[in-house]
């Protein structure tokens, strides 16, 4: 009895052990698999001097920045398929420069209204032609996906992906610096995007700035 006790308790013990070092290996391979994707960056000419080169624009290391880049969805929404985040297709749909806290309001409105500052913004994107309510101000990576480093005022291509963005290609009123949804770790900051240059930085949120909305893609975006 007592044999056969001593081995329910090692076939235990090797279960156990067996099964811990399943999960773990699961686990470690379910990480591996969940690592972000970083994408080129655009840059396509090479200013090594180097030879053989093995700056940015020779290697062009990263995700294929997909052709065309945007898809106007013609629904006042353009869709990156890069990332498949939706974008509002009017970059400045309030007119105006606006507080942070106030970009984040006009955001609010659009979702209950389809309106910023009491301005129509487009989106015709919703169900029977209504606008959608999941719209948000975009976080800080978010904003700077939009960045081509292959150009600079503004650093985005245009919808084709083919050249710089120009007058309403792929926006329409496409102003900056941009207000993020990302505060800085200072309560009165928060991170802002420098079109021109395709740069990040913090400002306080009591500054003017212009406002941009997103939502996420899905399958029947």
């Amino acid at each position: 009895m007592k044999t056969m006790k001593i081995a329910l308790v090692m076939l235990f013990c090797a279960l156990w052990s067996g099964t811990i070092w399943a999960d773990e290996k699961d686990h470690k391979d379910h990480h591996d698999e969940d690592f972000a994707s970083v994408p080129q960056t655009g840059q396509v000419i090479s200013y090594d001097a180097n030879i053989p080169n093995r700056n940015d624009g020779a290697l062009q290391k990263g995700v294929r920045i997909p052709t065309p880049r945007f898809r106007d969805k013609g629904d006042g929404t353009i869709k990156d398929r890069l990332t498949g985040l939706i974008w509002l297709k009017n970059a400045n749909c309030p007119g105006a420069a606006r507080q942070w806290q106030q970009a984040l309001t006009d955001v609010a409105s659009l979702n209950t209204t389809g309106k910023m500052n009491n301005i129509n913004c487009g989106d015709t994107s919703g169900k029977r032609g209504s606008h959608r309510t999941d719209w948000r101000l975009p976080n800080v990576r978010e904003l700077h996906s939009l960045v081509d480093f292959a150009f600079n005022h503004p650093a985005i291509s245009n919808a084709a992906g083919t050249g710089q963005s120009s007058g309403n290609d792929p926006f329409l009123n496409f102003q900056g610096p941009y207000w993020s949804s990302t505060s800085v770790d200072i309560s009165t900051y928060a991170w802002l995007f420098y079109v021109n240059y395709g740069i990040m930085d913090g400002e306080p949120k009591s500054n003017s700035n212009f406002v941009l909305a997103v939502r996420g893609g899905s399958d029947d975006d």
